[in-house]
This record gives structure tokens, sequence and C-alpha cells, in this order.
């Protein structure tokens, strides 16, 4: 197998969607091979070059028929992956994911242990990173990180039926066991709407 095809089946190998740098090939490749096959991968269209030095295996709509936006907390965790850092979610970027902010769209913030930084990212996405004493939430799953802080950044008197069927549209039915044991310590007004957001809705 030649090079151009072990870089491309390692990457493709960890499924559409994945955001990585070169940094991510090194313990399979050396920096030289990483850095030129990425690039040829890039101009033949396997690959897609999203900001300096990173890169996704996008994921394509047929229904629109074009490739989709990258991930935001996975091209997050692909710097903090990069650099070495531990990030965290801000309230405001979790409540922007989930379409209940009335913010820009498009501009997302990570709290960082690493300096503030600002990347603009593919399609006019802007990703800022703040230096911040990061507190160890210790949730497993993106999903359960994403709920607990948007509730947070919300508010106990603002998270009503609305609220929880918002959110509910937006999760994946099939991750709800996960998230219900991986939230199961958090605070009990915050558990609870996570409950609800998981109820199954009778027919």
């Amino acid at each position: 197998m030649k090079l151009y095809e072990k870089v491309f089946f390692f990457i493709s190998g960890h499924g559409r969607g994945w955001v990585f740098s070169s940094s991510d090939l090194m313990k399979k490749f050396t920096r030289q091979e990483a850095d030129s096959t990425l690039s040829v991968l890039a101009k033949n269209g396997k690959i897609r070059r999203i900001a300096r030095g990173l890169y996704d295996y996008p994921k394509f709509s047929s229904l629109l028929e074009k490739d989709l936006n990258p991930d935001i907390d996975r091209i997050a965790n692909a710097y903090a992956r990069k650099f070495n850092w531990r990030i965290e979610m801000s309230g405001d970027t979790a409540l922007n994911i989930l379409e209940l902010s009335t913010q820009v769209p498009g501009r997302y913030v990570y709290l960082s242990n690493g300096p503030s930084r600002e990347y603009q990212i593919l399609n006019g996405i802007s990703l800022t990173f703040k230096k911040s004493s990061l507190k160890n939430i210790g949730f497993k799953h993106k999903d359960s990180r994403l709920i607990v802080r948007a509730l947070k950044a919300l508010g106990k008197d603002v998270v009503d039926k609305d609220v929880i069927k918002h959110i509910k549209k937006r999760i994946d039915p099939s991750n709800c066991a996960k998230i219900l044991d991986d939230t199961n310590l958090t605070t009990s007004w915050i558990y609870e709407a996570i409950k609800n957001i998981c109820k199954v809705d009778k027919l």
C-alpha cells in the first residue's frame, strides 16, 4: 500500500466528520510524510482544509448535494489535541450550537488552559479560545457537556417546557441512556431537566 493510501485509510477509519491536524498522524507517520500527504489529499478532494493546519474528512449531504459544515466541537478538540490544551465549552457556545442563543451564529468561544487565541474557520466560522481556570466537569459524552452547559447558562427560572422541547429535537434519542448515566451527579434541577429532555414521548 502506498503512503497516500495508508494516510487516507487512517483518516477514513475515523469516520466522516473527523477533524484533525498532522499531529494526529504522528504515531503512524513522520511529520514530513503527514504534511506532504495531507496537502495532496486536500488537493484531490479526499479531505478538506478548514483552517491553517486543520483538516476534516467531511460529511456529505445527499439531500443538499454538498459537504456539510464541520462540527465546531470537533474543531475545538482538534486544536486542543494539537496544542495539548484542556478545553471547556462556554455556556454561550452551547446555546449557539443548540440554537437557543440570540448571539451572532458562527461565533464560538471555548475556555482553555492555554493562551487566548482566535481562529477563522471555513465558511466564516470564528472560534475563540479564552484562557481560563477550568473546572473539571467530568462528563464523558459531548451531548452531556452541551446540555449541562446550556442549561446552566440559561438558569433554572428560564428552562421551561419550550426549552426542553427545543433541546429534545436536537439530541439523538439513542444517546439518552448514556447522557442520563453521565449526568446523574449533576445539580438536581439540571438532572430533572435532562430526564425530561430524554423522556420518551407517548404516542
